[in-house]
């Protein structure tokens, strides 16, 4: 029986930690008016995605998510994708 060599998988670097984006901005509140600034948290079916695909702090995701409603709900941002 021959002996088979076992292959050796090389390590994937650790991932490093995503920064808040609000957070290297400075940005002290997310007004619900500025629909740009936080379009990129919103996935293709018009759903907040969550603070691990973010990367965001828990106070800006607090904000942002509260961001995104007021602004559903002034009919800025739809509520489903068109």
């Amino acid at each position: 029986m021959p002996l088979m060599r076992q292959s050796r998988q090389k390590a994937a670097p650790p991932p490093t930690p995503k920064q808040c984006y609000f957070c290297v901005l400075g940005a002290k509140t997310i007004d619900y008016k500025d629909t740009r600034s936080y379009q990129k948290f919103v996935s293709s079916y018009s759903k907040i995605l969550p603070r691990r695909r973010t990367g965001l702090c828990m106070r800006h995701q607090r904000m942002t998510a509260e961001a995104i409603k007021r602004a559903r709900f002034m009919a800025l941002v739809p509520y489903t994708p068109r």
